[in-house]
């Protein structure tokens, strides 16, 4: 591309007439000095166009190799670089630069209309259906700051000025050219209007994209597949979306995949989602949220790590004045299959929503719950996620998951199911239990608080699996940090828990990011007051709070053990306290561990037998069962659990021995 062009030669003109190419003003047509006009059969050119060279063979699926070249072509405005295979395109293509080793086979139209920002500045209407929280559209668009245009809405200064930001940008890059990256790849295509493709993408198949960016790197490529509809759109790095699926209006997010005739609109979907069959709308879809099934809607909420069960459905229908009514479903949340929920709805982190609830569940600070449906009323069994092998199971399997090739992830991910965000909702939900308690009528089975009923049993059983969940957290931290400082005497201990207060105070959920609040208070107000004043400086004071995570995350939990050694009182020296707290973290390891190999136990018990064997007795169902999925005690999984159960105990004792030393 690089190279210098220059006009036609008389001879070159005539080779390509003889070739059956035709132009109004050969003059306007320049090329390299290396042309190779054999490589350019039966094309109109018009308006200014430029040639590279073609010196290469191009190798297509199945092996086939044909020469680079343009052939049975109309280029209109067009600038081609080195090595680009052009052929069979029925309309043409007009006012694009196309890189070199592109390779545009078999496509209708190609083409811009005017100046175009290309899906820039598009405003996706996200959570609320009837706006208010709209999110500006921009390539360079994260999960953080698609966060804090869609929720902070009351920082009207941070919104306008991150927005203001994002149209300067949107406007330095509108132009009445395209651009075909370097190695794209388009193929048996239909109208693609007004549309900027990155490197290395590969389009086939598509039926109609219009106003839109496909960003992608030779590292990462983005793909869009077969009968693929899309208008007002960004696609990022390793997006992969095919088989029928539509998009309108639309920021799609790094290694996300749609496919199997999913329909999206009004909705930013960042990291890693995957979307098939079913439907959005109106959503704000943080890393991870997914959605598998036909007949599932998600609309007008705020989701990430979730999981949709087939059927899940939500609604805002009880509305007077428009469909303003929204949905917060925390990170890791889960609805079951059929699963239900009238808006509005606050469901806590990691629940699991069973049936169908309308009665507008409010649970943030009840995670790890499960909600289920008795005679119209929503009931809460706290903290019963907690023990369930599927939770870990979630833990291991989302950073294995993380698909990015790209080499930079844009979007902010902190994979920790338990951390100071989650623990400190359970610290507060085990409050509300331990003054609901004394409350409790003996005689009575249920208990009902700000519209949450609760079982007498589950009530208790919650205050227990809340407190050995808070024991073992705030013991992994000192563990760890015991192993890593390996203290010489107690006046070290007292300096390693005598940390700073950064990561102390309430944390919030940045959309991925786990952060202490008061340090974004802090960005949006240097938003606001100009000193950060670019999207590069936002953005890097978000990365820099991403950066910062394991120590805000031991100054929080440092706080934590130092109010647990106050409660142990005057008596206990410092070392009998620390010790106190390993043998509580020791304790509650074990418990945990133990509840979630026998809730992994369930997987092999006589339920899940059923359907095996069919043709023969028990023993047969058993030795057909124990072929297909295995035995309780060879389960990889299990063993995992039982071996980190054996090094946990292995990890107490070397830690307790550590702190028994210290003088």
């Amino acid at each position: 591309m690089a190279n210098k062009h220059i006009e036609l030669t008389k001879e070159q003109i005539a080779q390509l007439e003889n070739q059956n190419c035709t132009c109004a003003k050969w003059k306007d047509v320049l090329v390299t000095s290396d042309f190779n006009v054999d490589a350019v059969r039966n094309t109109t050119f018009s308006g200014k166009v430029k040639l590279g060279r073609c010196d290469k063979q191009i190798t297509f699926y199945g092996g086939v190799t044909k020469p680079a070249g343009i052939y049975n072509a109309y280029l209109h405005n067009c600038t081609i670089g080195d090595n680009v295979y052009i052929a069979n395109v029925t309309n043409h293509i007009a006012g694009y630069i196309i890189e070199d080793d592109c390779i545009i086979d078999h496509i209708d139209l190609l083409a811009m209309q005017g100046e175009s920002t290309f899906g820039n500045g598009i405003k996706a209407v996200v959570i609320n259906e009837g706006g208010g929280r709209e999110v500006f559209v921009y390539d360079g668009l994260t999960a953080q700051i698609g966060y804090i245009l869609a929720v902070h809405r009351h920082r009207d200064k941070v919104r306008e000025k991150i927005e203001a930001l994002a149209a300067k940008y949107t406007e330095s890059i509108k132009s009445d050219t395209g651009v075909i990256g370097k190695g794209a790849h388009l193929s048996n295509c239909g109208t693609i209007k007004n549309v900027k493709i990155g490197p290395a993408a590969v389009i086939g198949n598509v039926k109609r994209l219009e106003n839109g960016t496909i960003k992608s790197c030779p590292e990462d490529p983005t793909e869009v597949g077969a009968n693929i509809i899309a208008k007002n759109f960004i696609l990022a790095e390793g997006v992969k979306v095919s088989d029928n699926s539509i998009i309108l209006d639309c920021f799609i997010g790094q290694a996300t995949h749609m496919d199997r005739q999913f329909s999206a609109e009004n909705s930013v979907c960042f990291a890693n989602c995957g979307f098939h069959h079913g439907e959005i709308c109106s959503i704000f879809a943080g890393p991870y949220t997914v959605s598998h099934h036909k007949s599932t809607l998600l609309i007008a909420g705020l989701f990430s790590f979730f999981n949709a069960g087939s059927g899940t459905n939500q609604s805002n229908h009880m509305y007077k004045v428009g469909s303003v009514h929204q949905g917060i479903l925390e990170r890791g949340t889960k609805m079951t299959s059929d699963g239900y929920v009238m808006y509005p709805v606050w469901i806590g982190a990691f629940s699991v929503v069973l049936g169908r609830h309308y009665a507008h569940p409010q649970t943030p600070n009840m995670p790890f719950s499960y909600l289920f449906e008795e005679n119209g009323n929503t009931f809460v069994v706290p903290g019963a996620n907690i023990r369930t092998v599927g939770t870990v199971r979630d833990s291991e399997k989302w950073p294995k998951r993380d698909a990015r090739k790209a080499p930079e992830k844009t979007d902010l991910v902190i994979f920790d199911v338990f951390s100071p965000y989650t623990i400190q909702k359970i610290i507060d939900g085990l409050d509300l239990l331990l003054k609901l308690q004394p409350a409790v009528d003996h005689t009575a089975d249920e208990i009902v608080c700000n519209n949450m009923h609760f079982k007498v049993s589950s009530l208790y059983k919650g205050i227990e699996l809340y407190t050995t969940t808070t024991n073992k957290y705030l013991g992994d931290c000192l563990v760890e940090k015991l192993l890593s400082a390996k203290p010489k005497s107690k006046a070290d201990i007292e300096k390693l828990l005598a940390v700073d207060n950064e990561g102390v105070g309430k944390w919030i959920d940045l959309a991925g990011l786990l952060v202490p609040q008061k340090h974004i208070e802090a960005i949006l107000s240097d938003i606001e007051s100009g000193k950060l004043a670019s999207l590069e400086d936002i953005t890097k004071a978000l990365r820099k709070q991403y950066e910062n995570y394991s120590d805000y995350k031991w100054s929080w939990a440092a706080e934590k053990i130092r109010n647990v050694m106050e409660k142990l009182g005057q008596t206990m020296s410092t070392t009998e306290k620390i010790l106190k707290i390993l043998e509580d973290w020791a304790e509650a390891n074990d418990k945990l561990s133990n509840l979630i190999i026998e809730d992994a136990g369930k997987e092999f018990a006589e339920p899940p037998r059923i359907c095996y064997g069919i043709d023969g007795d028990k023993k047969t169902r058993d030795a057909d069962f124990d072929a297909v999925r295995g035995t309780f005690e060879t389960n990889s999984f299990v063993k995992g659990l039982k071996k980190q159960q054996q090094e946990n105990k292995k990890t107490a004792e070397e830690v307790g021995n550590l702190v028994k030393k210290l003088s």
